[in-house]
């Protein structure tokens, strides 16, 4: 089979693998899409020493059953995946808060991940989808559950409700598209996005319906805002979104684009900002978020943009010199 290989840091190769053989508990899947995230460019650049060199990444996908070593689960079923491979029994899971799991592994970091035609996961991953979602779709299921989840974490911290708040989004990713977009369903009529990248921005004010900033020629207002979401996570993104948020606001970090940085501590405790951290999804985000793919509540996804596996170092070295519009890549290798 083909698959896309991380060789070294700025390097990508189409090669040939073995098909993967099936396990117990496990089923084999023909790939239908998988998109590239935020994460695969970091491991791209050599930052994610836990991804190293002969690796498939991509842990965002959709497929169809190819084979299947459980009753449950059966071949030609269409599914997408939760990629965190969670033990079960550790107090996290138990509390139904499986993506803290304390022994977790993930799809494209400790075993191989969906830039191929063919990829073996564990069942209990395995997340069915309609019949007639289209691959693409679901293969948007993991970065818009990790919004979901996320703002859903931000909503029971929020001193009023979320309709009635001025938000700031930083980044116009896919994380920060997908978080305004949901913003816009859930009621919230003031969305602000602030992105450094023009053709993104006018793809934010396209598909979301938000004013979309360069905040390097125009500073987000100080203390205005009741919620900013940095779906960036770099030191400037950080002390953007707590200069922007107003006393007793929330600030929801879900970009993780550098590792620490420094913050103005003093305003975080005199404001009484709260600063959530928010990883990822539990299995319960990924249902919904397939419902919610599913009945519109993410519009129609036009702005993701698809390439052929064939084309997927042409893509990576293009995501990497900024000069693609969409905020999502999917890879077809089929």
């Amino acid at each position: 089979m083909k698959a896309l290989v991380y060789t070294a840091p700025n390097e990508m190769e189409l090669r040939e693998r073995p098909l993967p053989e099936l396990q117990a508990g496990e089923v084999v899947l023909r790939i239908e899409a998988a998109g590239i995230c935020g994460s695969d460019m970091h491991a791209y650049h050599g930052h994610d020493p836990r991804r190293k060199p002969g690796l498939v990444l991509g842990h965002e996908l959709a497929g169809v059953v190819a084979e299947s070593a459980v009753d449950t689960i059966k071949v030609g079923q269409k599914v997408t995946v939760n990629p965190l491979i969670t033990c079960g029994v550790c107090q996290y899971c138990l509390q139904g808060r499986d993506n803290l799991c304390s022994n977790r592994g993930m799809v494209g970091m400790s075993r191989a991940g969906a830039f191929a035609q063919f990829m073996s996961v564990p069942a209990k991953s395995v997340i069915p989808v309609p019949a007639d979602m289209p691959p693409v779709m679901a293969a948007v299921t993991e970065p818009a559950a990790t919004v979901l989840h996320a703002l859903n974490l931000a909503m029971s911290r929020m001193h009023r409700p979320l309709p009635e708040g001025r938000v700031l989004v930083i980044g116009g990713g896919a994380i920060g598209l997908l978080t305004a977009i949901l913003l816009r369903a859930y009621g919230c009529k003031h969305v602000d996005l602030a992105e450094t990248n023009a053709l993104r921005r006018a793809s934010a004010e396209r598909h979301a319906g938000c004013v979309a900033i360069d905040p390097i020629a125009t500073t987000p207002r100080q203390d205005y805002y009741d919620l900013v979401v940095d779906a960036v996570g770099a030191k400037p993104t950080r002390n953007t979104a707590l200069n922007s948020v107003r006393p007793g606001g929330t600030i929801l970090h879900i970009g993780l684009q550098d590792w620490g940085s420094e913050i103005d501590m003093r305003k975080l405790t005199l404001a009484e900002i709260t600063l959530l951290g928010t990883y990822t999804y539990t299995m319960a985000d990924m249902y919904a978020t397939v419902n919610a793919l599913h009945n519109g509540t993410f519009g129609d996804l036009s702005w993701v943009e698809t390439r052929s596996l064939n084309d997927g170092v042409t893509a990576f070295t293009e995501l990497d010199q900024g000069i693609i519009a969409s905020g999502k890549v999917v890879l077809l290798p089929h």
